[in-house]
């Protein structure tokens, strides 16, 4: 298999369905920040030491997995014949895992530095990926329907990646800095 078709070579993509698109394209925008908050997901595994936080590297994986999902999703336009693969039960089930990361980590009522140990700075980057792809879905929305679990499993998601980040700061003794400037922000 050839990885290159030369399909693109004028700026244009195929969507689930055969529809073209320009690569500029809001949807396409969309499911291509989706990708990328993927692979700074991989990244932040890879900064965790082998066999370390075996329960923190298998949500990863699965939210991976699931990432897959959401770009399938987003790369189908309603024109599309495709049975969309993102389901509620998938945002819901991230909340318990919100619960007992944020746990983990101290109260928090300012708003911290995105730093640490090297597998939650990735983690902050994915998690703010995470939520420019919420962004682009939110404008996608404004010009066409978009699978609305997509965005509700973006939006809890970056809730999510916020607390891996902090919770793999605790587990390795790296002190959150909260921003200097901060009101306190948080509250409950």
């Amino acid at each position: 298999m050839r990885i290159y078709t030369r399909g693109g070579d004028q700026g244009k993509t195929t969507l689930i369905g055969g529809e073209r698109r320009l690569k500029s394209d809001l949807r396409v925008e969309a499911y291509g920040t989706v990708d990328e908050a993927g692979a700074f997901l991989g990244f932040a595994a890879s900064q965790l030491p082998a066999g370390a936080d075996r329960d923190i590297q298998d949500v990863i994986a699965e939210i991976a997995q699931t990432l897959w999902d959401v770009g399938a999703d987003l790369a189908a336009p309603e024109s599309a014949n495709f049975e969309y693969r993102t389901a509620d039960e998938s945002v819901t089930a991230l909340e318990p895992l919100i619960d007992r990361y944020q746990a983990e980590a101290d109260k928090l009522d300012k708003f911290v530095l995105r730093q640490g140990h090297p597998a939650a700075a990735a983690l902050h980057v994915a998690c703010t990926v995470v939520r420019r792809a919420e962004r682009n879905v939110v404008r996608l929305r404004e010009v066409e329907p978009v699978h609305e679990p997509a965005l509700r499993y973006l939006n809890r998601l970056s809730d999510l990646l916020f607390v891996l980040a902090r919770s793999v700061n605790v587990r390795y003794q790296r002190a959150e800095i909260d921003y200097e400037n901060s009101p306190s922000v948080f509250r409950g």
